[in-house]
């Protein structure tokens, strides 16, 4: 066993104020990135440009259209997701230094790195979704869907899923950074690539039904952003996670069946 019991190790104070400043600015250059492309996307809607951009809002995507797009989805997954893995990464960093691998290694950047690639690829996926939206002429200049019911749909779909038992259990696995390390332990580098992979696999698991409400509210409606990074926090790291999650659920649904037969 990696533990020799249920008590997590403690960290040095140094590598905690590493890990934690990498992160903060992390978070800072995503949602710096989000602030400065949501108001140049207003003031391109708003402006004297309006006609020119709605104009390519119908146009086919070309591979920069893609790639702009891609980048704007991985980036705002960064600021929504890293947040809430920083207990686990904390963790094992901490567990690697008690491992007796000292202070931090390259080890704890490849667990980030498996982290974020699990992400990198929703974007990927977010990315072909978005453009088989435009392309079916189903999204706004503002970039959310256009169509009531397919709004709807997406709505209850996120809705359901909160309510099932694969929602539970990948919000169980993100929860307990603790049982996690217990678990999935794997030694050396490349094990702590594979910890990283598995540890976005559940937090995938547990979010991307949320963030597919982002097609309804809007891809870069920063409000929206905000609030869904918010359920995504109280989920993972608030007092009563079932509760909320439950709650979100049963708010998805309404608002899907509102939106189907409005």
């Amino acid at each position: 066993m990696i533990l020799d019991s249920l008590e997590a190790p403690t960290l040095a104070l140094r590598d905690r104020v590493v890990i934690w400043g990498a992160v903060v600015v992390l978070l800072l250059l995503a949602w710096g990135y989000l602030f400065v492309l949501d108001r140049q996307m207003s003031a391109l809607v708003d402006g004297p440009l309006q006609a020119e951009m709605l104009r390519a809002m119908t146009e086919p995507w070309q591979a920069a259209d893609m790639l702009f797009t891609f980048a704007m989805w991985l980036v705002m997954m960064i600021g929504m997701m890293l947040g809430p893995a920083l207990p686990m990464l904390l963790l094992f960093a901490a567990t690697e230094a008690r491992h007796g691998r000292g202070r931090m290694t390259l080890s704890v950047l490849l667990f980030g790195l498996g982290y974020l690639t699990i992400w990198l690829g929703f974007s990927g996926w977010a990315t072909v979704a978005q453009w088989a939206l435009h392309d079916a002429s189903l999204l706004s200049p503002m970039m959310e869907t256009s169509n009531a019911r397919l709004s709807g749909i997406i709505l209850l779909g996120a809705g359901i899923y909160q309510l099932t038992p694969l929602k539970s259990a990948c919000l169980a696995h993100c929860r307990s950074p603790l049982g996690f390390v217990m678990t999935h332990w794997r030694d050396g580098r490349a094990g702590a690539l594979r910890m990283g992979l598995a540890h976005g696999v559940y937090c995938l698991g547990c979010c991307w039904a949320l963030m597919c409400v982002l097609f309804v509210v809007g891809v870069m409606n920063l409000l929206w952003i905000a609030a869904l990074t918010l359920f995504v926090l109280l989920e993972k790291v608030g007092p009563a996670p079932v509760f909320v999650a439950r709650a979100t659920g049963v708010g998805l649904i309404a608002a899907g069946v509102y939106g189907f037969f409005s």
